[in-house]
């Protein structure tokens, strides 16, 4: 691992933990175990920092769409949701504190929104990414065709934001099998509205098993 690549974990720890306002070049230097000086070797001030962190130390969420999103009638539609939903809130979680630092300049907004034009990336493509997934599965009959699918994807993402905007507020730190039990009971409820419905207008329920 290189200079860089050390400035920019330190940095993403230092974000995460007191914020754009309160990180310095001095305290991410110190963490990194560098001097200042070898920071402004690599970034031109601490916004350049940050946008670099947004880029490279963000936790991954497109990756896990993409598979999911590559795979419509494969698996169930609820455990694709449910396995989505986890990875979201992970993201969330992580990369709220960071997220939040945008705010904190209009300039630095700007710049991420323009970084984020150029690379034809942003956080609607991960909502828009799953709106497709969710119109897919309607023509295969394993989500109800008059479910909204992008009422859905935007209550699912919506509700992974809240928890890492409640986990990081609260100053929490719930355990990997309390973000299973949150992930899987969002879906739960989530999937009452996308289910397919019988020929008589039920619900599917389980499978019958037969006495051989």
């Amino acid at each position: 691992m290189g200079t860089r690549d050390e400035i920019l974990d330190a940095a993403a720890e230092v974000l995460r933990t007191q914020g754009f306002a309160r990180a310095t070049t001095k305290s991410i230097a110190h963490v990194a175990g560098y001097s200042e000086a070898a920071l402004y070797k690599h970034f031109a001030d601490k916004a350049a920092i940050l946008l670099a962190v947004m880029h490279e130390r963000m936790p991954e969420l497109p990756g896990s769409l993409k598979e999911l999103l590559g795979n419509p009638g494969s698996g169930t539609v609820r455990g694709n949701l449910t396995q989505l939903a986890r990875t979201a809130i992970d993201f969330y979680v992580e990369g709220f504190p960071i997220l939040v630092s945008l705010f904190s300049s209009r300039e630095l907004l700007a710049a991420h929104r323009l970084r984020l034009q150029e690379l034809n990336a942003g956080p609607h493509k991960a909502q828009e990414g799953l709106i497709r997934y969710l119109r897919a599965e309607q023509k295969l009959g394993r989500v109800r065709r008059t479910a909204d699918a992008g009422a859905a994807a935007a209550l699912l993402f919506g509700a992974c934001f809240q928890r890492g905007f409640e986990v990081n507020f609260a100053g929490i730190t719930p355990s990997g099998e309390e973000h299973d039990k949150y992930a899987a009971a969002l879906v739960k409820t989530l999937y009452e509205s996308l289910q397919p419905t019988k020929p008589d207008g039920g619900r599917p329920g389980p499978p019958s098993t037969r006495a051989q």
